[in-house]
């Protein structure tokens, strides 16, 4: 991963938390990289760091330079080998804790459906459990063909919030999310992308340059004509009960009422590639 023009890293993980794992953000502009970095573990998710994920979106969400989120796991062999088991006999003793410990899972996972910029998974090696969890709360998922992802949940005897497997459910149809859900078996990239679990595929060392080259395209468009079509979308596609179709149309408004949708026509008028500022 080249780092060489990163302009702010940071960490929402506690100093003495640090080799247990942590949540690593990078600015590249226009991407935003959110990392897993628990090399050890195979960047497993730990309780201190599924609580630093929702203020680490924010703070690449709040971000100017930024203009697409992508996440990955740190170093070049693993996304995310799932939540760290080993952490399991104390903070998923029992149903009570293990309630308090998804609403911490479920408020990483809403802060990845909540952003406003586009998000991308950008998943290399092991995807399993939690990771298919942030993955399939991104908006996109890229994948090298050396990835395997799986839903472990029937080998653990666990079980996944609601609001997770609705996710997967979107993606994939209930038939096939039962079929990975009942046998917790491991899947091959090949069939991931079969099944609609990933949107792009590429050779291992091809990922990275496929993923910025996509972020380019999108850092090039209009940043609220995506939130708004972002919104409109999984207003569409989740409970339209709970959907807050005022606000969406705000954001419709915002759009044409914007120096953007102005640039957006004179660049058209004048035959020249447009400059948006997402204002």
């Amino acid at each position: 991963m080249k780092t060489s023009q990163t302009t702010f890293s940071g960490s929402r993980t506690e100093p003495d938390q640090a080799t247990a794992g942590r949540i690593a953000i990078m600015v590249e502009p226009p991407i935003g990289w959110l990392i897993i970095d628990n090399e050890p573990r195979r960047n497993a998710v730990n309780l201190a760091m599924w609580r630093a994920l929702p203020q680490s979106v924010a703070d690449l969400a709040a971000d100017e330079r930024v203009r697409v989120i992508v996440l990955r796991g740190a170093g070049e062999a693993t996304f995310v080998a799932g939540a760290d088991i080993s952490e399991f006999a104390e903070v998923r003793k029992d149903a009570a804790s293990a309630r308090a410990y998804e609403d911490t899972n479920s408020a990483a996972f809403d802060a990845l459906r909540a952003c406003p910029k586009p998000t991308i998974a950008m998943i290399r090696g092991f995807c399993m459990g939690g990771g298919i969890g942030l993955s399939v709360a991104c908006d996109l998922r890229f994948a090298s063909a050396d990835a395997r992802f799986a839903i472990p949940a029937a080998r653990l005897g666990v079980g996944y919030p609601a609001s997770a497997v609705r996710d997967v459910v979107k993606l994939i149809g209930p038939a096939r999310a039962k079929d990975l859900f009942f046998s917790a078996r491991r899947i091959e990239a090949g069939e991931a992308m079969s099944l609609g679990l990933i949107e792009r595929l590429s050779e291992p060392d091809d990922l990275e340059a496929v993923t910025r080259a996509y972020v380019r395209t999108l850092a090039a468009n209009a940043p609220l004509s995506q939130h708004a079509a972002k919104a409109a979308i999984d207003g569409v596609t989740g409970d339209p009960s709970h959907a807050d179709w005022s606000a969406i149309e705000a954001l419709t408004d915002a759009c044409f009422d914007s120096a953007d949708f102005a640039e957006g026509r004179s660049a058209f008028l004048e035959r020249r590639d447009p400059v948006f500022t997402g204002r």
